[in-house]
């Protein structure tokens, strides 16, 4: 799609009082990278990752970075800007993912978030309040042991007797983000997903959401497809080269999906087609979920991918069209 006209992203520069966001979503390998390099040509947009394992360095394979080489000269943001022994928490995309945008709108450009981690992505759609509640290092360190000694599916059914949505939308290897939950009730009485429902649903941005969803089965033969991909292209090797960093156990790559199957079969705990079958089940857990959270989301225009490609591109080009008519200038 060409443009005869351009386009000015700014809220300042167009008199509005909202700065335009264009944000696309949908599980993990249906076909979200391709379609997000050519609405950013098309629309004149520069990429921000909604994805909270893109922010590490050296986990590059599983978690499906796109490579420099095929970006085609979009910038990407937030991408490699963690060490795996580093932290990073939604509060922290959002302040990240805020400033990306506001140096993105200064250069009259579209910003542009992409990905699949559901609370990243609506935090910062609706500028979700983060309370300072703090930690208790002792709590967090029992739970991690707990997790050793009864195992993670353990220490999930602790969150799932307290708050079950919450549950529901963690994986049991999640366990820094398990814990968190379970912290949060500990230092507040108060469960994740109460913490959640009192957000006031009123975004800062002039949103364009695009959600894209495919049938289960293909969804599921493709994850299959991008697993063996990405064996191909040296996953064991990356994960080899994540544990000989010695990272502890309640590290984000020691939890991370891709990265606990492998690091399993290492370890010697599982067969290396034991570890496969496990991640692919896995994969597929976790695509339902995130479906399941976007699902729950508001005035996300849903597109079916096993449409055909140029259709579906077309259709959202006027979506996005009809939102961001008043950011055109035309030019004699």
């Amino acid at each position: 799609m060409e443009h005869n006209n351009s386009w000015n992203y700014s809220a300042v520069a167009n008199g509005s009082a909202k700065q335009p966001l264009l944000v696309l979503v949908g599980p993990t390998a249906v076909g979200k990278t391709k379609l997000s390099i050519e609405l950013a040509k098309a629309w004149q947009a520069e990429i921000i990752s909604g994805d909270s394992m893109q922010v590490y360095r050296g986990m590059d394979i599983g978690t499906a970075k796109i490579p420099v080489s095929e970006r085609q000269g979009i910038p990407h943001h937030l991408i490699d800007i963690c060490e795996p022994e580093q932290a990073y928490s939604a509060a922290e995309f959002q302040e990240n993912a805020e400033t990306a945008i506001q140096q993105i709108a200064a250069k009259g450009k579209l910003p542009f978030i992409v990905g699949g981690t559901g609370l990243y992505v609506e935090s910062l759609c609706y500028r979700y309040q983060f309370a300072p509640l703090g930690s208790d290092e002792c709590f967090r360190q029992e739970q991690e042991k707990y997790a050793l000694s009864e195992g993670n599916e353990a220490l999930h059914l602790r969150l799932a007797k307290i708050d079950p949505e919450a549950a529901q939308r963690l994986h049991p290897n999640d366990v820094r983000r398990v814990i968190r939950a379970l912290e949060v009730y500990h230092l507040t009485g108060q469960t994740f997903t109460e913490q959640q429902k009192g957000q006031i649903k009123q975004s800062p941005y002039e949103l364009c959401l695009i959600g894209l969803t495919m049938d289960r089965a293909e969804l599921y033969r493709r994850i299959e497809l991008r697993i063996d991909q990405m064996l191909e292209e040296g996953l064991v090797e990356e994960v080899q080269n994540i544990l000989e960093r010695h990272l502890p156990p309640s590290a984000v790559p020691m939890q991370a999906l891709g990265y606990k199957e492998i690091a399993m079969y290492l370890r010697g705990e599982c067969s290396y087609e034991a570890a496969v079958e496990l991640l692919k089940r896995d994969t597929r857990r976790f695509a339902k979920r995130q479906l399941s959270w976007f699902r729950h989301m508001r005035d996300i225009h849903w597109i079916d991918m096993d449409q055909k490609f140029s259709n579906n591109l077309q259709l959202i080009h006027g979506i996005i069209a009809g939102k961001f008519k008043p950011y055109r200038e035309y030019k004699s």
